[in-house]
């Protein structure tokens, strides 16, 4: 098993449930989640910064 840093950028959605739906279903891409957390909301772009570490197998 590996662990992997990740940053992410993801579109800001209408409710905060769908918008931790957004971020788990991005993160997936990279493997399975450890811990997450938005460091950046840029309002203008209507863009969130996620960092978080991730998993994978071998």
């Amino acid at each position: 098993m590996k662990t992997q840093f990740i940053t992410a950028e993801i579109d800001l959605q209408d409710s905060p449930i769908a918008l931790k739906t957004a971020i788990e279903t991005e993160l997936k891409k990279y493997g399975d989640p450890l811990r997450w957390a938005v460091t950046e909301v840029n309002v203008e772009t209507q863009k969130a910064c996620v960092e978080a570490i991730v998993t994978t197998d071998d």
